[in-house]
């Protein structure tokens, strides 16, 4: 089963400010509509709640630590490691979608980075965590118009 980091990330490694995204970025939601169709999305409960409700096309396991937390149609678990079990159970690829705890759990599962690389540097409440980057090789590079999408494989 493949693993796969997905986030965007700003030049000073924010990620999100008051539960949402400091940034609109119409060409970065259709990627990550495009990456994610059809695969299991792994997310904290935190950014489960900011979005609201479980996206089409794609299974949604929430991670979480309270007892008893439940959502319509997502399952939960308690654990990076259960929710993989769960998306691998399915024959699916885990797209990991969020948040920072979660990111900095997965990264050294992750077969492969998605990143958006927002050229960008907003005040936000919300990091991506700190990357080795000698364990990961640029793969592609597809420049827009104030970011990039790049892809990683891990070396």
């Amino acid at each position: 089963m493949q693993t796969v980091i997905i986030a965007a990330v700003a030049r000073n490694g924010v990620i999100g400010v008051d539960g949402g995204l400091p940034w609109r970025i119409p060409e970065d939601l259709a990627r990550f509509r495009e990456l994610t169709m059809g695969h299991a999305l792994i997310m904290g409960r935190v950014t489960f709640e900011s979005i609201g409700r479980a996206l089409p096309g794609r299974s949604t396991i929430v991670l979480t630590r309270r007892p008893g937390w439940s959502h319509d149609d997502v399952d939960v678990a308690g654990s990076l490691e259960e929710g993989l079990g769960m998306a691998a159970s399915r024959g699916q690829k885990a797209c990991i979608v969020g948040g920072s705890e979660v990111y900095d759990a997965a990264l050294g599962l992750a077969d492969r980075l998605e990143l958006t690389e927002v050229d960008a540097a907003p005040d936000g409440d919300t990091w991506f965590p700190e990357v080795d980057w000698s364990r990961w090789r640029e793969v592609d590079r597809q420049p827009g118009d104030g970011f990039a999408f790049v892809t990683y494989e891990r070396v």
